[in-house]
């Protein structure tokens, strides 16, 4: 049987014990001058500059929507060692996964992202000055594959990618499972730029449906997070995953405004699934909605809203934007300010 290593290398991530790090196609395009990813059109994130990697590539759920190969990132061992107990045992994930330290997995990190751009010297149109400023990244999405609030040591390398590498914005994106790893951070002021809480699912029944949650709980720590979430001293967003005539049903809108003024984020990201990788083995193409069926959605969804306004979207990337009007945050990150 192919392991994780192998199928993630043969899709061109750079790998390095249980933390993988992957070159986004927007960033390939921005260094190509070909355009730039949402996260630069709405928060002024450079595209070509960032650097997505994960600490961990196990997670705790088989969503039906998963582009990943989830028969290789669930070993019985991980398995066994999250249903041990209703609390997550971080520290023994650390240890029996053979996690790396926070200083030394980034530093092979950032010479495995340096090896997959590097091929790219080859490419007659190629903007040489972006190409330079690419290697050295300025942003860090903690997300890629697994969930990175298993990961024991997140608040460390959140405070390492603040000192050690001058990170100008980093963004954690978490399924919301794990609501202790959440209040951490917040208790040892190492939240991220920006925290995004993925929301697929409305009811329970939904979410077992599309999330397939190892834990039994998994729907109730969900909440939990949503309350969290309302408390961060950070940017927050909620980050709604659109499966056409899974979670787009008209009695949905009313569920999910519900959640969404539970964690009353900063802004919310209606996007939609993709129909790529291991996900067109559960899904089929008429599952990923158009931006047109995106943004009818979303503009459906503002009814119940009455916090929120339209603020943008990126029809490339399938997505719309909504922002809370009580926000104190502008769009665009301080640090990307002119």
């Amino acid at each position: 049987m192919v392991s994780l290593e192998q199928a993630l290398r043969k899709k061109h991530y750079g790998f390095y014990k249980n933390a993988a790090v992957q070159i986004c196609s927007w960033t390939k395009k921005a260094i190509r001058e070909q355009g730039v990813c949402y996260k630069q059109k709405f928060y002024g994130v450079p595209s070509h500059r960032c650097m997505q990697f994960t600490p961990i590539v196990f997670c705790q759920n088989s969503c039906i929507y998963c582009w990943r190969p989830q028969e290789l990132v669930k070993p019985k061992q991980f398995i066994s060692l999250i249903k041990a107990s209703k609390r997550t045992n971080y520290e023994a994930i650390f240890k029996q996964l053979n996690l790396a330290e926070p200083e030394e997995m980034v530093e092979a990190l950032l010479k495995e992202r340096k090896k997959l751009l590097i091929g790219y010297l080859g490419y007659n149109k190629l903007n040489r000055k972006l190409f330079d400023e690419a290697i050295a990244p300025v942003h860090y999405a903690i997300s890629l594959v697994g969930e990175p609030l298993l990961y024991a040591k997140l608040c460390e390398l959140v405070q390492l990618l603040k000192t050690k590498y001058k990170a100008k914005s980093i963004f954690i994106v978490s399924n919301g499972l794990e609501p202790e790893a959440m209040l951490k951070l917040k208790q040892h002021k190492c939240l991220p730029t920006q925290f995004y809480l993925s929301l697929t699912a409305c009811n329970k029944t939904l979410f077992n449906k599309v999330n397939r949650s190892v834990y039994v709980d998994g729907w109730q720590r969900l909440l939990k997070s949503l309350d969290i979430l309302a408390s961060l001293n950070c940017r927050t967003v909620i980050r709604l995953t659109l499966i056409a005539g899974i979670n787009d049903k008209p009695h949905h809108i009313k569920q999910f405004a519900k959640l969404i003024k539970k964690a009353n984020p900063d802004f919310v990201e209606v996007k939609a699934y993709m129909f790529l990788g291991y996900s067109m083995k559960r899904l089929s193409k008429h599952n990923m909605p158009s931006h047109e069926q995106v943004k009818t959605f979303a503009l459906k969804l503002l009814k119940y809203l009455d916090g929120f306004k339209f603020e943008d979207e990126h029809p490339a990337s399938r997505i719309v934007l909504l922002k809370n009007k009580q926000s104190k945050y502008s769009n665009i990150i301080d640090a990307y300010k002119k």
